[in-house]
Order: structure tokens, then sequence, then C-alpha cells
């Protein structure tokens, strides 16, 4: 098989763990990294001691012919335009999330991807954490039968003390309490629970000299299309270690995080704690982004679909932009909307 060339958009926290999950790989080389900064650049292929080419422009490295695929850490309001690049030039993408700061311009994502077909994997990266793929496979074996109430919370004070501070505070880059990091936590209950029919949604402020230009604290309720209710909560400003919490009440049983309750283990009295790598560190390097790439790999030679591919992320991001309109007008949101 060929060696997959990668081109990865970005020298930052996240763009450092792919680069070491590619570069790990005998399928796939670093071919290029993308950066206004060449010095930069230079020096984040030093210290992981990668030897590629740096492109200073994005538009240049998307219209090589050796690259196969872009890995795209960009800010995101920049996501959309590189990745109807990318679709373009038949570049398979990674995408970080959010995939788009608006409708407008995840829509305009989706018409690029449907014209010109390309293998996707967005970075909804607790897809791949072995707790969750454990209790998706519980889910799947009926271990809990039908999840009639899914509750999941995001918690992690994103602060000065993490470089993407500086532009994920601001609305411009930032968005929302949900489009820049609870998304993780709707992606989830969407991937336990099935797709959401109806959202309303709070927000609220933490502390008076909050520098965050958008509400940093966010609860949303959700009507489950499976006939359940569904829960998330997103704070970006809060006095607590990491918290990826994960309750799910099925008619058969129940999960708490890596702890089951199931009527397929008769006798059982309490709830059985399963030995795994839980979602409870808000430090990238803690992520499986390795699984992740292996995946779209796996993707592009077999010709298959990602866990979590472009569309599948899309409706996540739907229900984003949904919370986002309930805490605006204090007003329901029904999905799906149809697309334009």
């Amino acid at each position: 098989m060929s060696i997959l060339r990668f081109v990865v958009v970005g020298t930052g926290w996240v763009a450092g763990e792919y680069l070491k999950a590619i570069h790990a790989r005998e399928d796939a080389e670093v071919y290029g990294i993308v950066s206004q900064s060449e010095e930069r650049a230079r020096q984040r292929l030093a210290e992981l001691s990668i030897e590629a080419r740096v492109f200073e422009r994005y538009e240049e490295a998307v219209k090589d012919a050796n690259v196969d695929a872009v890995v795209l850490c960009s800010t995101p309001e920049l996501r959309p335009d590189h990745t109807i690049l990318a679709a373009q030039h038949g570049k398979h993408a990674v995408l970080e999330k959010p995939l788009a700061m608006d409708r407008k311009a995840l829509w305009s994502m989706a018409d690029a991807i449907e014209s010109n077909p390309i293998q996707t994997v967005v970075g909804f990266v607790l897809r791949w954490n072995p707790s969750i793929a454990n209790t998706k496979t519980l889910i799947d074996d009926d271990a809990i039968g039908r999840v009639f109430m899914a509750q999941i919370d995001y918690w992690h004070h994103i602060g000065p003390q993490y470089p993407q501070y500086r532009w994920s505070k601001g609305k411009a880059a930032g968005g929302s309490s949900m489009l820049s990091a609870g998304c993780h936590a709707v992606d989830a209950v969407r991937y336990f629970a099935g797709n959401i029919e109806e959202v309303t949604a709070y927000s609220c402020h933490t502390w008076a000299d909050s520098d965050y230009e958008f509400d940093p604290n966010a609860i949303a309720i959700f009507k489950l299309s499976n006939g359940g209710i569904g829960k998330v909560s997103s704070s970006l400003e809060c006095r607590t270690p990491y918290k990826f919490n994960v309750h799910l009440l099925g008619e058969k049983g129940a999960i708490l995080n890596n702890q089951l309750f199931s009527h397929k283990l008769p006798g059982q009295t309490d709830y059985a704690t399963i030995p795994t790598i839980l979602p409870d560190s808000g430090d990238v390097s803690h992520h499986p982004f390795a699984e992740e790439i292996d995946d779209f790999v796996n993707a592009i030679v077999n010709r298959t679909k990602t866990r979590c591919d472009f569309f599948e992320a899309l409706q996540s991001m739907e229900v984003c932009f949904a919370i986002d309109e309930s805490i605006a007008s204090g007003r329901s949101v029904k999905l799906p909307l149809e697309r334009n």
C-alpha cells in the first residue's frame, strides 16, 4: 500500500497530537505543515523529530498533487473555507470541532463534500475513548435497553492557562459554551441515545470579571427521537477538576460513567465497575487521536465511513446551533431543520 501524505494546518496543542499520531504510522507520513510563522512551524517539527515541508499558505498545500489528506486545526472561522477547498481538490479531511460558527457555513461545507466526495473524520475525539467505546458497545448489545434518559456534563475551566483561551474566549472564534467545547457532550448524547428532536436551553455568566464575551455556562434539555429525554451542561468557568459525566438510564439497566447495572447480569445487587480509561482529563495528550487517525486511514484504504464523519458530526453541530438559538430567543427549537 502506498504511503498516505498528510498536511497539518496549525502548530498548536491539538495539531501537535495529530502530528505525533501520523508520524508514528508506517502507512502515513507528515508531508507538510501550514503556518504563517515558518520559525514556529520549524520549531514544532524539530520538537517532534519530524522532517516536513512548511507551507505559508493553505491554498498552496491543498493544490499540491502529492498531498492525500489535510488535518484542519485552523481556528473555527477558517475551517469552512479550508474544508470546501479540500473537497474541491479531492483531499481527504480531518476536521477539528466546531465545524463552523453558523449554519450557513456548515451547509456550504456539506454541499462541497456532497459534490466532491472525500473521506472525512471529525474530532469528536471522545468517540474513540475506551470508556465511551465500551458504553456504546454495551448499548448496542442491549445491556440497558432503550436509553430513555441521557445526562452528560462537560465541566472544564478553560482560562488563561490554555493557549486557545486568547481566541476562544471571544464571540467571533469561541462562539458559545456549546460551540467551543460543550459540543462533546451534545455529540455523546446523540452517540448513545440517538437523534434529538427539540431543544430548550439557558445560559449564565460565572464571575463579574470574566473575559468571556459569551455566557460560559449553558444547560440544554432535549426531546429524543426515541421518545426519551436528555440533558447536557457545559461550563467553561468552574471551580472543579475536569469532569465529563455520563449518566444513562435504560429500560433494562443503567450506566454511570464506567459503572454498569444490567439485566444481563442476573443476581446483580449493585453497579459493576469496568476498569478502563475514562474521559477524565482536559489535557489533549490524554485524548485518543491515534485511534481517530487509525479509523480515518482505514476508511481511506477500505472506502468505509469513519466513526464520526462530516455528516454524522453535522447533526451534532445542528443541535449546538439550536441550543444557542434557544438561549437567544427564549423559545424551544425543533430539529431537524431543512437544509437550503
